[in-house]
Order: structure tokens, then C-alpha cells, then sequence
């Protein structure tokens, strides 16, 4: 639900009542991940994809009849071997979807409205939702914000803010769930967790959503280039806050790079040792002048970084990975630079080698081989749990 939180945070300043479908489970070749969510409001606009257009009709539904009768529903959605033409997955997968209705007045309404204007705003937070178990307890939402700090609508704590009981759970459940969803977003995950109704794995098994609300992740692109351009826009494109950093001020202005996040006019070497990184930050190297690779590549290749790499001909590899040995750099370090960066896609333009890169970057975080898909006996979607700790490269 978290993916669409900007139309979502409008709608629910607008006070308009809507209803919210959200994948909580996927099995074999399914289109969306957990947190793909499909949204209507009770004039019948629809935003948010949970399928890529399979199921989009049935979910439709089914949230109207959620926003008109209050209840939350969960349905299965799988490819039908009997009727190829019948609702259903015909990628041959399964999507589990959670429907709850956030109309004014539902208890879960503030949870979820808090939750949305954390996403919408860029602020840390992971939204947790029970989405399988009993009856009475589906639906529940609990906010919990990097802080610690947590907002919630689990049955303990509306007895404690209402001073009474009616849920029957146990008052380790929103400690519980409130410790599994910051261990998530300490690592920007979304996903399911399994426990128990009286907290850690005791009691009536629960199955609960938590979705992670992170800042976007990071690319630096070092090296004020035209290839440079072309690779910030690409950057963009895939939602990355896009920084470019460079030595010389004639080159590194927001006249050349008006789509950057962020422009850096400093050594590449002296950014990156102040600057903030992670295991999502992704580092392309394209200034392939020695002055400036050797002392960044040093530093870069020894950070736990999502990918780092560094533009040049095979030739200018070569005596670039004789000069980073010569200044202590190992050779399990270099075998994290990825060289030439890139693709092989026979790319030629500014346009192209971007597009080369990115798709080494995808490949890379989320387990891709790089291969065509066409002959191929790899899987169309690949189960990565979280991004690779650090895998590094550059282009001929």
C-alpha cells in the first residue's frame, strides 16, 4: 500500500472513503510482490496495480463491496487450467489479496492515514497489518517509526485506549509486532511474519504484513560527464536520489544536470568518506581519470555498498587494478568491482551505456542473471529477501 502513499495521503486529506487491496502472499511466477496494492474510493477512481491488469477487475470489486460494507476480505487469485479466460494469474502464479475498508470513523483508519503521510513525506516507517488469523483480529494496523515510537489499532491498544477489553488477545502482541516490523525496516524490507496471538509464538497463529517506508535509495554518480546525463536520468527513472559529484566546477552545475537530486563540487574521495551510504547505495565511477578513481575506487570497494562501478576501456581496467594493488587494495576487494560496467547490450550512445548500467544495477540487487529470458530456464522473478551486500562495477 505504501507504493501508491502519495495519491492515497491526498485522498485521506480530501476525507474521501476508500477501500484498499493489498498482496499479502505470492506463489510461483506472480506479477507483484507483498505491498503491490490496488486502491478505490466510493466514486469508483481506482489507482494502484496489484496484478499488472490480470485481476484488476476482480479486486475492483471486491473493494467496493468492502467500502460498502465495512468488512475486510482476503482472496486467493491463480491460473485456471480448466478456463484460460476465467479470473486468474495466466503468468501461472498465486497472489494472496488482503481488501480493508478505511472509511471515516473505521478504528483503522488513523493508523493507516499516519502511516501514509510517514511514506508520502520520505520519513522511516514500517506498517504492519494482521492479514491472516482470526476473524476479529484481521485488519489490525500497528505504525511503528524508526524511533521506536509506535501508533497503533491491535486490540491491546484500543483496551488501553478505551480502558476495556473485547478483542481477547494478549497484551505482548503489539510489543511483538512492534519489535518484528523494526527489525524489518531496519532493513527496508516488506514481507510477512508468522506469530502468535498472545505475542512471540504463543497462542492462535497470526500472519502479519509489514511494509517498510524507507527514503529512496542512493546513486552517485561520480564524474560530470555526458554519459553522466544520461545515467542520472535513468536513475531517476528507477527512483534512485540521484547525487553527482565532481572536482571541477565548470562541469558539475545544475545547468548540465537538471534532473539531479543533488550536485557535489568536491574530490569524489573526500564526498564519499563524509557523505551517508548503505547496503542500497549504488556508486558508478565514470570519471576514468586516475587521479580521482584510485583514491574513490580504494575507499568505495571496501564499503558495504549495493553495487560500485567504474567507467573505462579494458585497457585503462587493467592499469587502473595495478594501481589500486600498488595502494593496498586486496584481491577480494577487487573482486567486487564490476569492470567494464555494464551490460553487454553493445551499447554506443550516452542513452544506451545508462541503460546498460542500469540493468546491471537490477540485475545485481535483485539476484538477475543478465541472460535473455528467451531460451532461457532462469525464473522471471527471483526471491530476494534483501539487496546483495555489495557487488561492484565499469564500461568499456
Amino acid at each position: 500500500m505504501l507504493d501508491i502513499a502519495e495519491e492515497l495521503d491526498r485522498w485521506v486529506e480530501q476525507g474521501r472513503d476508500f477501500a484498499v487491496a493489498t498482496v499479502v502472499a505470492v506463489g510461483g511466477s506472480a506479477p507483484r510482490q507483498p505491498g503491490a496494492a490496488l486502491a478505490v474510493d466510493a466514486d469508483g477512481t481506482a489507482i494502484g496495480s496489484v496484478s499488472g491488469g490480470c485481476v484488476e477487475g476482480a479486486v475492483y470489486e471486491l473493494c467496493r463491496q468492502a467500502l460498502e460494507d465495512g468488512q475486510p476480505v482476503r482472496e486467493r487469485f491463480g491460473y485456471s487450467d480448466d478456463d484460460a479466460f476465467a479470473v486468474g494469474l495466466t503468468c501461472g502464479g498465486t497472489i494472496d489479496v488482503l481488501v480493508t475498508p478505511v472509511r471515516a470513523g473505521d478504528p483503522v483508519r488513523p493508523v493507516i492515514a499516519a502511516g501514509l503521510r510517514a511514506a508520502a513525506a520520505g520519513e522511516a516507517a514500517a506498517l504492519a497489518r494482521i492479514v491472516n488469523g482470526p476473524a476479529h483480529l484481521v485488519g489490525r494496523a500497528l505504525l511503528v517509526h524508526a524511533d521506536g515510537a509506535r501508533r497503533g489499532d491491535t486490540p491491546s491498544a484500543r483496551r488501553a485506549a478505551a480502558h476495556h477489553g473485547g478483542f481477547g488477545a494478549h497484551p505482548e502482541l503489539d510489543r511483538t509486532v512492534a519489535a518484528e516490523a523494526a527489525a524489518m525496516l531496519d532493513g527496508g524490507r516488506t514481507g510477512t511474519v508468522e506469530i502468535g496471538e498472545r505475542g512471540a509464538r504463543c497462542g492462535a497463529p497470526l500472519t502479519v504484513l509489514v511494509e517498510s517506508s524507507v527514503p529512496p535509495p542512493r546513486m552517485i554518480v561520480f564524474g560530470a560527464i555526458d554519459f553522466a546525463s544520461a545515467l542520472v536520468r535513468v536513475g531517476r527513472f528507477l527512483n534512485y536520489h540521484v547525487t553527482v559529484c565532481d572536482a571541477r566546477p565548470v562541469f558539475a552545475t545544475a545547468a548540465r544536470f537538471p534532473e539531479a537530486d543533488e550536485i557535489v563540487v568536491e574530490w569524489p574521495h573526500r564526498y564519499l568518506e563524509r557523505t551517508r551510504v548503505d547496503a542500497r547505495t549504488v556508486l558508478c565511477v565514470l570519471t576514468h581519470d586516475a587521479k580521482f578513481d584510485v583514491p574513490l575506487l580504494r575507499l568505495a570497494l571496501r564499503l558495504p555498498v549495493a553495487y560500485v562501478g567504474a567507467m573505462g576501456s579494458r585497457r585503462t581496467h587493467l592499469d587502473r587494478n595495478a594501481r589500486l594493488r600498488e595502494v593496498g587494495v586486496t584481491e577480494l576487494e577487487l573482486a567486487r568491482l564490476r569492470s567494464p560496467i555494464g551490460l553487454d547490450l553493445g551499447a554506443r550512445t550516452p542513452e544506451e551505456t545508462a541503460l546498460s548500467i542500469a540493468a546491471e544495477i537490477v540485475a545485481e540487487r535483485r539476484g538477475g542473471s543478465g541472460v535473455s529470458l528467451t531460451g532461457a530456464h532462469t525464473p522471471i522473478h527471483h526471491d530476494v529477501t534483501s539487496p546483495p551486500a555489495g557487488r561492484i562495477g565499469s564500461v568499456a
